[in-house]
């Protein structure tokens, strides 16, 4: 492996935490919580640009990675938990209790994949399967965050 290839593995196994042997997608949206820390922080349309981008960056890299791989969305690659994640906890005040119910419920979605998340899998390829079914599984996880939270207070 060159270098240009070691560093695409590098980024997509979140600094080889992917290469855990034991739950590598949960320790990989573990690695997502600092990003949800920073973007909670920042001004809502640079977040919105900010994670927009990482969703890019996201699918770019995992797509390469895959091919580097030699694999169908391996699980090494965790990326798109951190992507997912992102988005599960945007917009959302980042505090212990946001943080632990929105890890909770994207790990839900992201392992059982209810319609139409394993359909999106399904139909897309490459990069872009394996990162926008966890986006979605974002989408799902910060609507049900929402709801959740708006009915108990």
């Amino acid at each position: 492996m060159n270098f240009r290839e070691k560093s695409v593995v590098f980024l997509a196994t979140g600094c080889f935490i992917g290469n855990i042997p034991f739950a590598p997608g949960t320790l990989g949206t573990i690695l997502g919580l600092p990003f949800c820390f920073i973007l909670s922080k920042t001004n809502f349309s640079i977040a919105v640009f900010l994670t927009a981008i990482f969703i890019i960056f996201a699918i770019l890299i995992a797509h390469d990675a895959e091919k580097i791989l030699k694999k169908d969305d391996p699980g090494c690659i965790v990326i798109d938990e951190i992507a997912g994640l992102m988005v599960a906890l945007f917009g959302l005040p980042f505090n212990v209790i946001y943080a632990a119910a929105g890890f909770a419920i994207f790990r839900f979605f992201d392992i059982l994949k209810p319609f139409p998340i394993r359909l999106i899998e399904k139909k897309l390829s490459g990069g872009t399967a394996i990162v926008m079914d966890d986006v979605v599984a974002g989408i799902f996880s910060n609507l049900v965050l929402r709801v959740l939270f708006f009915t108990i207070s």
